[in-house]
This record gives C-alpha cells, sequence and structure tokens, in this order.
C-alpha cells in the first residue's frame, strides 16, 4: 500500500509542477467554418463591432494570414450583413481565397461584391480580377474538388466566367477581351459554332474599336474554318468563312493578317471544289445527269484555276452532248 500511495503522490506532484494546456476544441459556425478556439470561448479574433472585425480581417491579411483574415472578414458579412463594412468584408473574402489560390471560390466571392454592390468603389479593379482568375483556367488550371483537391480541366466552367464577366462589365476594360477569350474557350472545347457567336457578338458589340472589331472577325473565320474541315460535305460552313474573311480583307485592308486570310480563302475554295466534284460524280454513279451537271457547274465557279475545273469542265461537255435532243 505505501509503494502505491508514494507513485500516486509523486504523479500528482508532477501535475501540479508541470501544468499544460489542453488542445483547443474544434468550432464551427456556420458561414465562417471550422476552427480551433480556446477553451471557454471569446477568440482573440473575434470583435463587437463590425469596423473592429474588418480592422482584424484587414490586419491579418496584410501579414498574409489568410485563414484569420478569412474567418474574420466572413464573420463580418454573416454578423453585420447591411453594415458598410460588408461590402469590403466580402471584398476581402475573395482576396483571401485568391491568396489561398482557391481561385474559382474568389471569383465566386467576387461576385457576390458586384450582385450586391454594384456601385462599389473599386467595381472595375474586382472585374479585373475575375478576369485573371478566368485567363488561369483557360490557360490549363484545374477546378478543384472542395476547393481542394485539384480534378479536372474545365471550359464549360471557364466559359461560364468569361460569359459572367462579360455580363458584369461589356464596356470595362476587361470586357471586349473577356468576349474575345470566351471565343478561345469555345474552340477549345471543339465547340466552333458556339464560338463563331462569341466573336461575331464581339466584331458587332466593338466594332468602333478596330483592334477588338478586326482580331474578332479574323477568329470567327477561323473558327468556321475549323468547323469546316469537321464537315466535309457542308459547303455552307466553307462559304460563311469565306465571305467572314472576305469582309475582314474589305474592312482592315492594312492588317498583317490579310495575307493569311486570303491563303485560307483560296484553300477553302479548293475544298469547295472538291466537295462539289465529289457530289457531282455521286450524281452521275447513278445516272441523275442534270443534278451531276449543277455540281460540276459549281466547281467551275468556285475555283476556276483548279485541278478539279479543268475535270469539271470535260464532264460539262460530255454530259451536255448526253443531255442534247437527238434529231429525228
Amino acid at each position: 500500500m505505501s509503494h502505491r500511495f508514494v507513485r500516486l503522490a509523486l504523479l500528482a506532484l508532477c501535475l501540479l509542477a508541470f501544468p499544460f494546456r489542453a488542445p483547443a476544441p474544434l468550432i464551427y459556425r456556420p458561414g465562417e467554418g471550422w476552427s480551433y478556439e480556446p477553451v471557454g470561448g471569446g477568440a482573440k479574433w473575434t470583435r463587437l463591432r463590425a469596423k473592429d472585425q474588418l480592422d482584424v480581417a484587414q490586419a491579418a491579411f496584410d501579414r498574409k494570414d489568410y485563414s484569420l483574415a478569412l474567418k474574420a472578414a466572413r464573420r463580418v458579412v454573416r454578423v453585420w450583413p447591411l453594415s458598410d463594412y460588408a461590402p469590403q468584408a466580402q471584398y476581402l473574402v475573395g482576396r483571401c481565397y485568391e491568396g489561398k489560390g482557391q481561385d474559382e471560390k474568389a471569383f465566386k466571392a467576387y461576385q457576390k461584391v458586384i450582385d450586391n454592390n454594384p456601385k462599389m468603389g473599386n467595381y472595375d479593379e474586382i472585374v479585373k480580377r475575375q478576369y485573371a482568375i478566368a485567363n488561369k483556367y483557360l490557360a490549363g488550371k484545374w477546378f478543384k474538388l472542395w476547393g481542394y483537391i485539384p480534378i479536372f480541366s474545365s471550359m464549360e466552367k471557364t466559359s461560364k466566367m468569361y460569359e459572367q464577366i462579360v455580363k458584369n462589365g461589356p464596356f470595362s476594360e476587361v470586357g471586349p477581351q473577356a468576349q474575345l477569350q470566351l471565343g478561345a474557350a469555345r474552340e477549345k472545347q471543339h465547340n466552333y459554332p458556339e464560338a463563331v457567336k462569341a466573336y461575331e457578338l464581339a466584331a458587332d458589340r466593338y466594332h468602333d474599336r478596330p483592334k477588338i472589331a478586326s482580331d474578332a472577325l479574323f477568329k470567327e473565320g477561323m473558327a468556321y474554318d475549323k468547323q469546316a474541315e469537321r464537315a466535309e460535305y457542308d459547303q455552307s460552313t466553307a462559304g460563311h468563312a469565306i465571305s467572314t474573311f472576305s469582309d475582314f480583307m474589305d474592312l482592315y485592308p492594312g492588317d498583317p493578317r490579310v495575307a493569311h486570310a486570303q491563303k485560307v480563302i483560296d484553300l477553302l475554295k479548293h475544298e469547295q471544289a472538291r466537295g462539289y466534284f465529289e457530289t457531282a460524280k455521286f450524281y452521275e454513279k447513278y445516272h441523275r445527269w442534270e443534278g451531276a451537271r449543277i455540281y460540276y457547274n459549281e466547281v467551275v465557279l468556285q475555283d476556276p484555276s483548279s485541278s478539279y475545273a479543268a475535270l469539271a469542265q470535260r464532264r460539262i461537255e460530255a454530259l451536255n452532248e448526253l443531255l442534247r435532243p437527238k434529231a429525228k
């Protein structure tokens, strides 16, 4: 018994001589998330006034303690949503997410600022930040599961970002470029019809801005060209490409891309001629002479200097002889 008593006494002495702090509990607050805080509440970062709470958030952000800044800023928004400090706090939420590398969350946080405070003093800066984030995803950055685990690249989600940016400020400093980038994102999807629409809208809406309008018109023609490559017998798509490039050359004759546009037109006309020639051969194979003659004529009209035109002309002459009424 005496030995046991001695051991217990020594243990009690050690506990009294070397006190330790119990680990802080894990606390969850709606809208703020999980955080470790001292027992008994009264977290050191919480304040009783919105301005004081925002000051905590700003000070933490300035020293790049983004986790604490995020908690403090979100508390301002949650506890004092109608205060004059809530918009700046929501803006800080976006900045903190950017600092933590959680760009999709940052984009959404900035959108809340714009939706709730369209007259925010730094509105243009916020839209620029959204544009910079969208550009990261266009360049291939992966979206994250739950904001933490990179899982995939998505041009569909990236396109939605650019659409939102244009909606936020179509005539802002980045609005025209965002409209062009929307077309680029659609091209990366190989969704050329949607890319054409994006470029066409840019060319129309910003017609008084030559740099934007010329880029849009040229890229619209290129998107049509790529679409035509995937639709061998869809001659209308090639026709749209030729028409778009022709407009580009007429409107911007001094543009350095005019020579490239002309080259693409020549290739497209050659491809059109080949497509018409193959169609004519199909009709001729099944003795549909009049249809064959119509398509051979299209070959000559589309690309009169091509090798297909020479062959088509000979077939037209043969068909004319075949279809000529016989003398009785």
